[in-house]
């Protein structure tokens, strides 16, 4: 009995730095946004009035060890 198999062939293309760059910029640019309305986003640092993206972000930031009260 012959034992065949399946072996398909596979091509790997790489990706251009030129077209992964600006999607790398932007998904750092968004990672900073949350970081600083999760960690900053309070007091004299505020950017926004009020308590309403404190209190948003309010169980996060303790689960991400930041401090707030």
């Amino acid at each position: 009995m012959a034992n065949a198999t399946y072996a398909p062939e596979i091509t790997v293309t790489p990706i251009p730095v030129g077209q992964l760059l600006p999607w790398a910029v932007f998904g750092g640019l968004l990672m900073l946004m949350a970081i600083y309305f999760v960690g900053a986003e309070e007091g004299a640092t505020s950017l926004i009035s009020g308590m309403e993206v404190h209190e948003f972000v309010h169980d996060g930031r303790h689960l991400l060890g930041f401090p707030c009260h």
